[in-house]
């Protein structure tokens, strides 16, 4: 399991639709609207670093996305 977390930063006024756009990538546990420096921060739960690639890539791709940023979560055994 790979698990990132990308804050997402967005056109002004377009949150709905951002929101919309997230909601509708296959892969993307959680979103959470949030205040500050970012407008969302997304929660990604897939099998592979490469999904996880595929699946930032789609939300750069989404009309109303300005930036990403992301980290990806490591297991400590």
């Amino acid at each position: 399991m790979t698990i990132g977390v990308t804050m997402v930063n967005v056109l002004p006024g377009s949150e709905r639709a951002a929101y919309n756009e997230l909601t509708a990538i296959e892969g993307i546990k959680d979103i959470y609207h949030v205040f500050g420096e970012y407008d969302f921060v997304v929660i990604i739960e897939v099998d592979d670093l490469g999904r996880l690639n595929s699946i930032v890539d789609t939300i750069r791709e989404a009309e109303s996305v300005t930036a990403t940023q992301t980290i990806v979560g490591a297991e400590l055994k």
